[in-house]
């Protein structure tokens, strides 16, 4: 932690920010860890300013993908250099476990890996003529693209909307969650040390409500790439409508897992676990409501309370910690009133439910893994997303129903379906509303297949081949074939 410095990156230069001093401190115990001072509105137009003559630069400009490629092969080779140093500051500065963050820094690496092998076989495409021209279809650059990412799994985030932003051509203004900026300054380093042009990439911590909305309301910010909460979505979403400026939205969710009684169950409740309580269930699609067959509800209820009970708790820099702190202790309240709030509701809390007692505990923001149950699917805590270890199970006997149920929410990110029937997964992974799928799984990514969310869940596709595609605008080229003039007014 002694290479932290109080400096953001402002269109190619490492500097003071001349924002308010944002406090980062360790989950687990409370104590300081470092203090940035953040970004203002003034850096934010410096940054832009910056980001549009670098993205300009015919030096940028005309690169061909290939040879934006290698840039994107030494980010990812340093990431991979440094994933160790990445992955203690990123558990440091969110509480996550070790083992998590160093999955994370693996993930960023190979996410760089992958768009620049996509750039070495990058392709346009010439669409079939209907006269005598032949017609191709091109994508360029955007400009300069706002990309602000979530808390709870920075290093990641940054690099599934870098990666692809810069393949694209474009220059970036990278806005992290203010509570965990440190990750996403370290990222920024790294990315100058392996020789990015100046000003294509800007990192300004600081307050969404200012800085975040500076970005998207910025006249030379071409397009924003956001995920976090859906109801600052929608606040992105209508300041986007005023500018018509494309956006992607990754947004939260209140994911389903069905298990139907043919299931292996062993299989399921070790998924269904991963499911919500990895990450200390601080992430969007945690599959926080668990739908289970009548005929095996009591068995499998009972086999998840048990097994709950087991996980071990305990800061993320122990390796054998399975659930670690909440990002604050402000969230970590939070979670814990909408607890209160479920058993209000007529909740049965099975396990968990609070605080753990000890006092390798009363420092940090940790809070029980807990399992509910005794809620109808239309309570505020089945509808609204906790973002924290807690399970709603409720049980179901109709198919029709159950697809009625899981189906009956504002999001749709993603779904999880146990069963040893391809016909009946097949049947119904086909009907639920959500971008993401998985069968006798969970929580599995690639960072080659597409992402996405529907309804209150998101806007837009990421990773893939496409991926890089959303960062680009679209022009159809036609080229005349024939020296005869256009057959008009006589010429």
């Amino acid at each position: 932690m002694d290479q932290i410095r109080d400096e953001i990156l402002v269109g190619g230069d490492w500097r003071r920010g001349a924002g308010a001093l944002i406090e980062t401190r360790d989950p687990a115990t409370g104590a300081l860890i470092a203090a940035v001072h953040g970004a203002d509105a003034e850096d934010v137009e410096l940054a832009v300013a910056a980001g549009r003559r670098a993205a300009a630069d015919p030096a940028w400009r005309d690169l061909l993908p290939h040879e934006r490629s290698r840039f994107l092969t030494r980010i990812s080779d340093l990431i991979t250099e440094r994933a160790e140093d990445l992955a203690r500051l990123q558990t440091a500065d969110t509480g996550k476990s070790i083992n998590e963050t160093r999955a994370l820094a693996a993930s960023a690496a190979g996410t760089f890996r992958y768009f620049a092998a996509a750039l070495e076989t990058a392709e346009e495409a010439l669409t079939p003529p209907r006269g005598p021209y032949l017609t191709m279809s091109v994508h360029e650059p955007i400009g300069v693209v706002g990309a602000i990412t979530p808390w709870n799994s920075p290093i990641a985030s940054d690099a599934q909307k870098l990666a692809p932003a810069l393949a694209a051509g474009n220059a970036v203004v990278l806005k992290p969650a203010e509570w965990t900026p440190l990750v996403s300054l370290a990222l920024g380093r790294l990315i100058t040390d392996a020789g990015l042009p100046a000003g294509l990439l800007s990192v300004l911590p600081g307050p969404g409500r200012t800085i975040g909305d500076a970005i998207v309301r910025h006249p030379g910010v071409g397009k924003v790439t956001f995920t976090g909460g859906t109801a600052t979505g929608r606040t992105i979403g209508a300041a986007a409508a005023e500018k018509i400026m494309p956006v992607s939205l990754e947004l939260g969710g209140k994911s389903p897992t069905i298990v139907f009684p043919d299931a292996d169950l062993d299989q399921t409740v070790a998924g269904v676990l991963f499911g919500i309580f990895s990450s200390s269930g601080q992430s969007c699609i945690a599959g926080s409501r668990v739908f289970i067959h009548a005929d095996v509800y009591d068995e499998v209820l009972d086999r998840l309370v048990r097994h709950t009970e087991k996980l071990r708790i305990g800061p993320g820099t122990d390796p054998a910690t399975q659930v670690a702190p909440m990002v604050t202790h402000a969230h970590r309240d939070k979670v814990a009133a909408m607890v209160d709030r479920a058993r209000e509701e007529g909740a049965r809390v099975l396990c968990g439910g609070g605080v753990p007692d000890g006092p390798e505990y009363a420092a940090g923001a940790y809070y029980l893994p807990t399992i509910l149950d005794g809620l109808a699917n239309d309570s505020a805590t089945c509808q609204e997303e906790i973002f924290g270890p807690v399970l709603v199970a409720l049980p179901f006997a109709d198919e029709e129903d159950l697809v009625a149920q899981a189906n009956d929410t504002v999001y749709g990110l993603a779904c999880g379906i146990w069963t040893g029937d391809y016909r009946t997964a097949w049947r119904v992974g086909r009907r639920i509303e959500a971008g993401t799928v998985w069968i006798n799984t969970y929580k599995q990514f690639s960072i080659s297949t597409p992402f996405s969310g529907l309804k209150g869940s998101g806007l837009g596709t990421e990773k893939g081949r496409e991926g890089i595609r959303s960062y680009t605008r679209q022009k159809s080229l036609y080229w005349g074939l024939t020296e005869d003039p256009l057959p008009w007014a006589g010429v």
